[in-house]
């Protein structure tokens, strides 16, 4: 006997009575049936609903042959009248998420001809996939219709059609159907056949954000936001501009212009860093001309700084040349040599270390987990 699905005949219902029909044991949990459910099953893009069922956690739910089995963490027993409470948090974002990505497809398909290819409502954000090229632009400008669409508060019309009734309606499938097809209609944005629970006024989907757009096999995946998604997305984006722009001392809406200025300044800096660093770098080198080997140990410098350094030593000093900067387990290495093959050494100086190197025979740099005094004497052996 098939199940009663209760979500179809009100998607809003958070509790319901109902009788366990069977209950047996299955791994990581019990596979009960009852005889009528508001739980969802895991089906068209929609995950699971979780909940409650007779005191037993219900873990996920799912349907085969118009059979709804829900597993749950403990037994009930079979005969049983329960009472079942859905996550209504949960599943108030699932039809948020599902419904505000039929009103975007609806309204991308219809604009450039292509078709719904791929759906995945995951955990943070919503996926679709097109078979067409959707420049960022233009999937800007509609998720501005998808928005005022939304603020119109439009009544959503759930029907099941078959037959020649069926094949009279225009609607949105991914394969042929036949038999009773539940259609899904959201009048002026999309009409689709859908197995998923939808909120039952555009509005309360609230609001709907793209979040990127990438190329995906023959035309583009977009990753959207809808609903508490969403505004805890751009609640959070905000919160983030008022804390750089108080860094910045500038208003939250001028953030992104004094980080392009903090950058430009950064960037003169380095270079006069840099600049800098290269006549002490050349001093140094000076200092060590006709040495043979040379290991140096520097306070805390940065990678390209390390091997600029060491660089200009191995240069001049007729031998190899080690740098090192940091402390700690923190250090930062260069080595170096004129026309020097130190591919093995490099090795040795890893395996010696339990560091990670690599890099090309005049040149290699890394970080390494040692002492100064394991550094030193190893060099000493070399």
């Amino acid at each position: 006997m098939e199940t009663e699905k209760l979500y179809y005949a009100d998607p809003f219902l958070t509790e319901f009575d109902a009788k366990v029909l069977a209950c047996e044991a299955v791994k990581d949990g019990f596979a009960v049936v009852l005889d009528r459910t508001a739980f969802y099953p895991e089906g068209g893009g929609q995950p699971y609903d979780t909940g409650v069922l007779g005191g037993a956690e219900v873990l996920d739910v799912h349907e085969k042959a118009g059979v709804i089995t829900h597993k749950c963490a403990s037994p009930l027993p079979v005969g049983a009248a329960v009472h079942g409470k859905i996550d209504w948090a949960r599943r108030f974002d699932h039809m948020q998420q599902h419904s505000g990505e039929h009103i975007c497809s609806g309204l991308i398909c219809a604009r450039y001809g292509c078709d719904n290819v791929g759906f995945h409502m995951g955990a943070e954000s919503v996926t679709i996939d097109f078979n067409a090229d959707i420049p960022w632009e233009e999937l800007l400008e509609l998720e501005a219709a998808a928005n005022r669409y939304i603020y119109e508060d439009h009544a959503i019309d759930i029907q099941l059609h078959r037959g020649a009734e069926l094949d009279a309606i225009d609607y949105r499938s991914k394969k042929p159907l036949e038999g009773d097809v539940r259609i899904v209609t959201f009048p002026g944005a999309d009409c689709c056949a859908c197995c998923g629970t939808h909120v039952m006024r555009s509005g309360q989907v609230g609001i709907v954000k793209f979040l990127s757009v990438q190329k995906f096999r023959e035309g583009v995946r977009i990753e959207l936001l809808c609903g508490g998604r969403a505004y805890r997305y751009l609640s959070a984006c905000w919160a983030q501009d008022v804390a750089a722009a108080q860094a910045l001392s500038v208003k939250p809406t001028a953030a992104a212009a004094a980080v392009e200025r903090v950058l430009g300044e950064l960037g003169a800096l380095r270079q006069r860093c840099a600049k800098l660093e290269e006549s002490v770098f050349a001093g140094i080198a000076a200092r060590y001309a006709g040495s043979g080997d040379v290991l140096l140990f520097e306070d805390e410098m940065s990678g390209d700084s390390v091997r600029r350094l060491c660089d200009a030593v191995a240069e001049t000093c007729g031998g190899r040349c080690a740098v090192f900067a940091g402390a700690g387990s923190a250090w930062k290495y260069a080595i170096g040599q004129r026309g020097g093959d130190l591919r093995a050494l490099t090795k040795e100086l890893n395996a010696a270390l339990s560091g990670r190197g690599g890099g090309k025979p005049e040149f290699v740099q890394g970080s390494v987990g040692a002492e100064r005094g394991a550094i030193e004497a190893f060099f000493a052996e070399k």
